[in-house]
């Protein structure tokens, strides 16, 4: 058996009529409302972004104009969100981008996408994780619980200062963090209807203190403090429009999770209709929150100083309301368990759609007879994840997670064009807005156009970015997105072609 691959693999596409098929038989519960997609989109989004990325990006690239940042953010979310609904719509599967490019673009581009799926959830999940574990702790801390440091931190450790270049290893293994992923695991693993409870009241918990949060910094906003909106620039990305645009591809990931709403596609009751109004109606939600947070934080405090873990922490010392520090903390914890519930649950669904396909292994795929969930898939992804941010250094690969979410972002939308060309006649009850235009007979949509436009505007400051960086010394990113990419390569070639389902040997 060799690993080359033959032009009818590269080029061999899913039918629409098996997918819809196996959306009728996956064995999975369909309980999930309207509401509860949209409630597990916000859950799913709300969380380290905003806890921790916007003070780094105001302090670093854009100043008070991080509020435009969020804003170009959003509008890259918008328009893929859009293309999500009208994609959810007419092929209510599991699988999210995956499935969608299975049937547009062919199998390579669907293993793609799922790679970078991956990259998108999983590596998110050991990021949230991290976080949840610093802040759990802190609580503790409060309360007289003092965790050793040594039960907190991971394994391996970027040095401080060092650009992610130099890296220490110890007798550490972030212990707090294991259990919140084996907690969320055996949630997800009883069942989608209890766990959507569960993350309902986690997230009204979370908004109501980051409600709480803006109401009191209201009282204390400094006008001085947003002026000058756009701070000269200083190079490289540092201020300036330039700056506006990467703390954009930084911030974008605060807004990871909302499109995990499109793998509950298979648990809805009604996905043609819900899926896409959980998909936009959880990230207009959420770029509202976001926008006020935001304006609050840069309206207390200077900017310069919030390049901190903590940034709401600092806002809050600033206000002088000690009370709201130990709610923020609260908030902040229980918040990020919600974020991590939705990226698992996920990453989750993403490897099950790919099992059922044998490009992964089918102990993905395996349903529970009682719970009518993966439950051994659920445990392995709970495990590889737990394992990762126990032992790795998470923190240096964050623009990766950008890099791959805008990647799939534009997939997604290019899927669209592609679905509106080859099948125009196929039922679609949520169709993307704003028109379109033909070239030579081939229609183009305007939203998932400017998707792409927006996919790729997040993409290229990290690109340059991992260039500098390259050239002055630091081939820790370039060689990270490099092993990954290899690794995936290596993956379907070896295991993934030969156990296809659309495999004719």
């Amino acid at each position: 058996m060799t690993a080359e691959p033959t032009p009818q693999s590269l080029s061999r596409r899913k039918p629409l009529d098996q997918i819809l098929a196996e959306f009728e038989t996956n064995g999975l519960k369909r309980t999930l409302t309207a509401s509860q997609l949209v409630l597990l989109g916000v859950g799913s989004t709300i969380g380290a972004g905003i806890y921790v990325m916007t003070g780094t990006a105001a302090a670093e690239y854009a100043g008070p104009s991080i509020l435009l940042s969020f804003v170009i953010a959003a509008l890259a979310c918008l328009f893929t969100a859009f293309s999500y609904g009208e994609l959810a719509s007419s092929m209510p599967v599991s699988g999210s981008a995956y499935s969608y490019a299975y049937v547009s673009m062919g199998e390579v581009a669907a293993w793609t996408v799922g790679w970078l799926l991956v990259l998108e959830y999983g590596i998110s999940c050991g990021a949230v994780a991290s976080g949840l574990s610093g802040y759990a702790t802190s609580l503790l801390a409060q309360f007289g619980v003092h965790i050793p440091s040594a039960l907190t931190q991971a394994t391996l450790q970027t040095v401080p200062g060092s650009g992610g270049t130099a890296i220490t290893a110890g007798w550490r293994l972030d212990f707090v963090a294991v259990i919140a992923i084996a907690l969320v695991s055996a949630l997800l693993a009883k069942g989608v209807s209890e766990s959507a409870k569960v993350n309902a009241v986690i997230v009204c918990i979370k908004v109501g203190v980051l409600f709480i949060f803006i109401g009191c910094g209201l009282f204390a906003l400094h006008p001085a403090y947003f002026h000058p909106f756009i701070p000269p620039s200083k190079g490289a990305f540092r201020f300036g429009v330039p700056g506006i645009f990467r703390a954009a591809s930084v911030i974008f990931f605060a807004y990871v999770g909302f499109e995990a709403v499109s793998t509950a596609a298979s648990e809805a009751r009604n996905p043609r209709r819900d899926v896409p109004i959980g998909v936009i109606g959880s990230l207009i939600v959420c770029t509202l929150v976001y926008l006020c947070v935001a304006a609050v934080l840069i309206g207390v405090v200077p900017y310069g100083q919030l390049n901190v873990a903590d940034p709401l922490s600092v806002a809050v010392k600033a206000m002088g309301q000690p009370w709201l520090a130990l709610l923020v903390n609260i908030g902040a914890t229980i918040g990020l368990c919600s974020v991590l519930m939705g990226l698992l649950y996920g990453q989750i669904r993403v490897f099950f759609t790919m099992a059922r396909d044998g490009l992964v292994s089918p102990l993905f795929a395996r349903v529970h007879p009682r719970f009518q969930t993966p439950v051994i898939g659920t445990a392995l992804v709970g495990g590889m994840v737990a394992f990762a941010t126990a032992v790795l250094p998470i923190d240096i690969i964050s623009d990766l997670v950008s890099l791959g979410t805008a990647t799939a972002f534009g997939m997604v939308c290019f899927t669209v064009i592609w679905q509106r060309n080859a099948h125009p006649a196929m039922h679609r009850p949520f169709q993307v807005p704003m028109g379109a235009f033909r070239v030579r007979g081939f229609w183009i949509g305007w939203a998932p156009l400017l998707g792409i436009v927006f996919a790729l505007i997040m993409t290229l400051p990290l690109f340059l970015d991992m260039l500098n960086a390259l050239i002055r010394g630091n081939p820790v990113p370039a060689l990270l997105l490099i092993a990954y990419t290899i690794l995936g390569v290596l993956t379907y070639l070896f295991y993934g072609r030969h156990h296809s389902r659309l495999d004719p040997q």
